[in-house]
């Protein structure tokens, strides 16, 4: 179960660099948390990722630092690094706990460094459509 767990952590990463988190990998009811939003439902935390995705010239890449794995719980300790539209350099660190329901995510909580988020991406949603 545990590698299974790991894998499926890693398919997070995958999908977020591909720019969209698809409806297959998530529980109908799934809702999820970040730091500069706090909670939100399924629809509206796919539209975030779908927004940084639009917010970067080149897909976001992570670097897995590492990931832990117990019964539904997985913890993934992260790094990210992008260029945005704008030609500014992204970077940011995170911790994501996951919550795994019949093999797709129930919750996702992504914890990052807000200051960043704020200075870089904040001013560029404005500007997004």
């Amino acid at each position: 179960m545990t590698q299974a767990h790991h894998d499926f952590a890693r398919a997070y990463f995958a999908a977020v660099t591909a720019g969209d988190l698809p409806d297959a990998l998530c529980c109908d009811d799934m809702t999820a948390w970040i730091t500069t939003g706090g909670t939100m439902t399924k629809s509206a935390y796919q539209e975030v990722i779908r927004l940084l995705a639009r917010m970067c010239a080149e897909p976001i890449l992570f670097t897995v630092d590492a990931i832990t794995a117990e019964e539904d719980r997985v913890l993934a300790e992260a790094r990210s690094t992008a260029v945005l539209v704008n030609g500014e350099a992204y970077e940011n660190t995170y911790v994501f706990a996951f919550r795994i329901r019949d093999g797709k995510f129930a919750h996702i909580a992504e914890h990052y460094n807000a200051l960043v988020t704020q200075e870089k991406l904040v001013p560029l949603m404005k500007t997004i459509t």
